[in-house]
């Protein structure tokens, strides 16, 4: 039989409870443990208004050997626990996430050539408005270019992009402005040259793209007997 406190009301001798409780909402099971007097586990209810199912109630009486029954208690408890999340979880995947950042040939081929061609035939349709409007979304394209690829064989590759382009892009803004005819194909041409020749500095000498003309829009030479 177990030991009690003489000086201590039967029903306020203090008890040790351990109890696993289950949410309904998460389907997560705690395990609960709290020392009180008989007489309070009549008063208080262990889950709540609503009990939640099924819960498992171990109540020991404490005697002498508090913390000895407290440490074989917590012992239980944890390995209860820890048994439960290793039934019920899978192992964990580790997560294999991998940024993409696209290639200088997929910024060149998805935002600036596309906006070149187009550029030149807001021009060949008397288009200004749409022609300035091409220009800044072209500087902008090649400003994420370098910002996106900071370096390229050991060289600025901002600083190289500004160095091919700025005359040209000046030119170009300056016949737009003036809707001067000549004076865009000029430094269109101008422009389409000093891409050329980034080119070749960046060993694609291969990819050579040209003024587009009225039989063919694109602004790509794949034609050998047409490269200078």
């Amino acid at each position: 039989m177990d030991e009690q406190d003489p000086h201590i009301a039967p029903d306020e001798q203090p008890t040790f409870e351990v109890t696993r409780r289950t949410t309904m909402e998460t389907g997560t099971t705690a395990l609960f443990l709290s020392t009180l007097p008989r007489a309070a586990f009549a008063a208080v209810p262990l889950d709540g208004d609503e009990p939640s199912p099924p819960a498992v109630k171990v109540q020991l009486r404490i005697n002498g050997h508090l913390h000895s029954l407290i440490a074989a208690a917590v012992a239980v408890a944890i390995g209860l626990a820890a048994s439960r999340s290793m039934a019920a979880e899978p192992d964990a995947v580790p997560s294999s996430h991998t940024e993409y950042l696209p290639s200088i040939s997929d910024f060149m081929i998805a935002t600036i050539q596309p906006r070149h061609e187009r550029l030149w035939r807001a021009e060949q349709e008397g288009n200004w408005e749409f022609a300035a409007y091409e220009l800044g979304n072209l500087g902008g394209a090649f400003k994420r270019l370098g910002q996106a690829h900071p370096t390229e064989h050991d060289i600025s590759f901002p600083d190289m992009i500004a160095s091919v382009t700025e005359q040209p892009f000046k030119e170009l803004n300056s016949a737009i402005q003036s809707k001067n005819s000549a004076a865009f194909a000029k430094a269109y041409a101008g422009l389409t040259d000093a891409c050329n020749s980034c080119h070749q500095a960046l060993n694609h000498g291969v990819v050579q793209i040209r003024v587009p003309s009225r039989t063919s829009a694109s602004d790509l030479n794949t034609s050998r007997t047409q490269r200078n």
